[in-house]
């Protein structure tokens, strides 16, 4: 049976010749140093015209921004030296909203696959027209699109028959069939082990996690989804961070009553001090409010906290667990 349901997605599926065939194998060794190496950078991609006009509100490239934060991926130097005091300590270095177009889509994933280690796209795999995240990303890296097994086998497992379509069988060719399984057609490498391909983060989700050239993962755009897999993508990530343990980079918050400008000569005395130490120093105003916050983010918790009773006495202000949890309610607001 699966057979015929392979049949039916051919016509969806691009044609691949000897050449484009020998093209994508002598890419292989990348792709699999790709999917082996020390994550130290991270980007999101996130595809929708729903999102650039408007209709819907991006949350994902910020859950996956605390993600990263959490698991602590930071310059991959063996300790914080000259060479790195300029190093982003966040690995996600880019966040980028594109259209549901596939000459875009083509462009980016190829471009962050090059630069970053860890690549997450966002959106436009469901069952629609518009939905052409999968075969962009095929295209992309030369790469045939194929029914996958076992997520058809979950699928058509754990899916509830729908009032809307009562006469709908997973038997029988029909629109609605047609259109469920373009979202199981997924960018193989026949060249390649399939388990470093495909990735079922959760046993009570047929959605798999495809993961493309070694570095590009592909999630749908809906927020639960996302954020299910992503975390549960965390066992597979966290053996290759500098950190296997995964304990995260630390902030330190302070709230302070002067304005940014009047402790702006400071933090940059201290910004120049902590950064041979993979500290970053922030400045932040909270509009209509007495008082703004500075932070301190690094890995190194013990000299974060020795630097404690300095910033408070340079900023005139002390240290909060939570931004806000000392505003009195006054409607003054902090100058920049």
């Amino acid at each position: 049976m699966f057979s015929r349901i392979s049949q039916i997605t051919r016509h969806l599926s691009p044609s691949f010749g000897q050449a484009t065939q020998r093209s994508f194998l002598s890419k292989m060794a990348s792709a699999d140093q790709r999917n082996l190496r020390t994550i130290n950078t991270a980007a999101c991609l996130i595809i929708g015209d729903e999102v650039l006009g408007g209709k819907t509100v991006d949350t994902n490239s910020a859950y996956l921004a605390k993600w990263c934060f959490s698991l602590g991926i930071v310059c991959c130097c063996d300790s914080f030296s000259q060479r790195c005091a300029n190093a982003v300590l966040q690995s996600l270095k880019r966040v980028e909203v594109i259209e549901d177009d596939e000459s875009e889509i083509i462009e980016a994933t190829r471009r962050m696959s090059e630069r970053y280690d860890f690549v997450v796209t966002s959106g436009g795999i469901g069952p629609t027209h518009d939905d052409i995240t999968y075969q962009s990303i095929a295209k992309a890296f030369n790469l045939p699109l194929k029914l996958h097994k076992e997520a058809f086998e979950k699928m058509r497992r754990m899916s509830k028959t729908s009032k809307q379509q009562p006469d709908f069988d997973w038997d029988t060719d029909s629109p609605a069939l047609r259109a469920k399984l373009r979202m199981i057609e997924l960018p193989t490498d026949d060249s390649r082990d399939m388990n470093k391909q495909f990735i079922f983060p959760h046993e009570d989700l047929w959605v798999p996690v495809a993961v493309v050239n070694g570095n590009v993962h592909i999630l749908p755009g809906v927020p639960r989804l996302f954020e299910k897999l992503l975390d549960g993508l965390k066992p597979h990530v966290t053996p290759r961070l500098i950190d296997p343990e995964g304990k995260g980079t630390h902030r330190v918050l302070f709230s302070t009553p002067m304005s940014e400008s009047a402790v702006a000569g400071y933090l940059t005395e201290l910004a120049a001090k902590v950064g041979d130490r993979g500290i970053k120093v922030g400045s932040y105003p909270r509009w209509e409010n007495k008082r703004n916050t500075v932070t301190l983010v690094g890995r190194d918790l013990a000299y974060m906290e020795s630097l404690v009773p300095e910033v408070e006495k340079n900023i005139n202000g002390k240290r909060v667990q939570t931004e806000g949890e000392d505003d009195t309610g006054d409607e003054a607001e902090a100058k920049p």
